[in-house]
């Protein structure tokens, strides 16, 4: 049991759960999720056809899955399921738009080569203290949810799957869907929690049922996907390596660390468990495996997701079980090609709908770390800068950031990576007042 007076877990850690119950709660962590958002948000960026947004979708789940079992088995060995991190769209679009696919995925693969080394080493842990204390974490999050709303804005008013009102109709009806779900979902107690976790799912639905009024949604490409699809090596052709785009994936990768240990804390808290420096360094090395695998077979970076924390203190069973589960359901999900082709067939209107308020709730888990943060002068500089670095990338004019080099483009095209970057700099740089 666990001594978290506000928790009481009723399947800890170790403990052994029937088949059917892991299974049961596995599918319950995939639901609650939202994996398959990030995949089709870049799709819908680079314009991909159903049939490559199929392929980025499928490597993505299976890709997630084999480092869930990574992860709880030889990494951190905690409850936590792996999944694509919203933090390097921004960065993915910029490379893959101007230098191709086979660039952007070539860029992926150093960093997740260098990020195992580092926790094999044990460089991480004794830094990582140092470098992410509340502040910094809170105001990545914060910056993630900002960079992130202009994207889902710009891609419902440009989006060309109906008219401009069409697909405001559309954009609006699924937004409001997941708002009321998770208001109702948030007030009818433990009863009826499946609300809230499917909140995601439901809305997608019902936004895909209104685009269907209005003629957007072609089912046709699921009749041709097959059942069953192996996995192989590069789903996007043979990597290409550019120097600057990769320099900047290994930057993401170190903000995506940052991500992925606020994740283990607040796993741990629940479950009541010590993230020590052993364990921040196995994380890091069974993190680097998981994107690692990911990068070679053509998926997302993947990262700890902060839902299972939510997930476990809702249902009490923080058993490995559950999650070596969720992982190998997620494998088979991705042997799926038919499953991965249906939800690519959802119109971009409706996944941006979705998308605008999830920017709003991760924006606004940013602020619930940093209102524990006293607002000293010094504090709110560390806070507001970073999201002044976000907005003037935003709004920067193209011909203004062909100025910088290459590399620099990358950053500010991220949004979140110079905003994270300045939250950890000015962290170290600006002493705090000791009275």
């Amino acid at each position: 049991m666990s001594k978290n007076d506000e928790i009481t877990l009723v399947a800890d850690v170790d403990d052994k759960i029937s088949f059917s119950k892991a299974i049961l709660l596995g599918f319950q962590h995939v639901l609650a999720m939202d994996l398959y958002i990030v995949p089709i948000i870049l799709a819908s960026i680079l314009a991909f056809t159903i049939g490559e947004t199929s392929i980025l979708i499928q490597a993505t789940f299976l890709s997630a899955g084999i480092a869930t079992i990574i992860q709880v088995s030889i990494g951190i060995k905690l409850p936590v399921v792996q999944g694509p991190s919203y933090i390097p769209i921004g960065a993915l679009a910029s490379i893959g738009g101007s230098l191709g696919i086979p660039a952007m995925i070539g860029s992926l693969i150093p960093g997740a080569i260098l990020i195992t080394l580092l926790g094999y080493f044990k460089v991480v842990g004794r830094l990582i203290r140092r470098v992410v204390p509340p502040i910094v974490a809170g105001t990545v999050i914060l910056v993630i949810g900002i960079a992130l709303m202009p994207v889902a804005m710009t891609n419902i008013f440009q989006g060309t799957d109906g008219s401009h009102g069409e697909n405001l109709i559309v954009a609006t009806s699924s937004a409001v869907v997941l708002v009321v779900l998770l208001v109702i979902g948030s007030r009818v107690g433990k009863a009826l929690q499946i609300v809230k976790l499917t909140s995601v799912l439901v809305a997608l639905i019902v936004g895909t049922i209104i685009a269907m009024t209005f003629d957007m949604v072609d089912f046709s490409p699921i009749l041709d996907a097959p059942w069953i699809a192996l996995p192989h090596l590069f789903g996007f052709g043979m990597p290409v390596f550019d120097l600057s785009a990769i320099v900047t994936m290994i930057f993401i990768y170190f903000v995506i660390l940052i991500e992925s240990t606020g994740t283990w804390f607040a796993v741990g808290t629940v479950i009541d468990e010590e993230i020590t420096r052993e364990r921040i360094d196995k994380g890091t090395a069974g993190e680097g495996l998981g994107l690692t695998t990911a990068s070679l077979l053509g998926g997302l970076p993947v990262t700890g997701y902060s839902t299972n924390a939510g997930i476990i203190a809702v249902t009490g069973v923080a058993s490995r079980q559950a999650i070596l589960a969720a992982g190998g359901i997620l494998m088979l999900l991705g042997l799926v090609p038919k499953f991965t082709t249906l939800i690519s067939v959802i119109p971009e209107v409706v996944i941006m709908g979705v998308f605008t308020i999830v920017t709003v709730i991760i924006a606004m888990n940013g602020l619930r770390i940093i209102k524990h943060v006293k607002l000293t002068e010094r504090n709110m500089l560390v806070i507001g800068i970073p999201i002044l670095f976000v907005i003037s990338g935003i709004v920067m004019p193209e011909e203004v950031m062909n100025i910088f080099p290459e590399f620099i483009q990358y950053l500010i095209s991220a949004g979140m990576a110079i905003g994270a970057l300045m939250a950890v700099l000015l962290n170290l740089v600006l002493k705090e007042d000791k009275k």
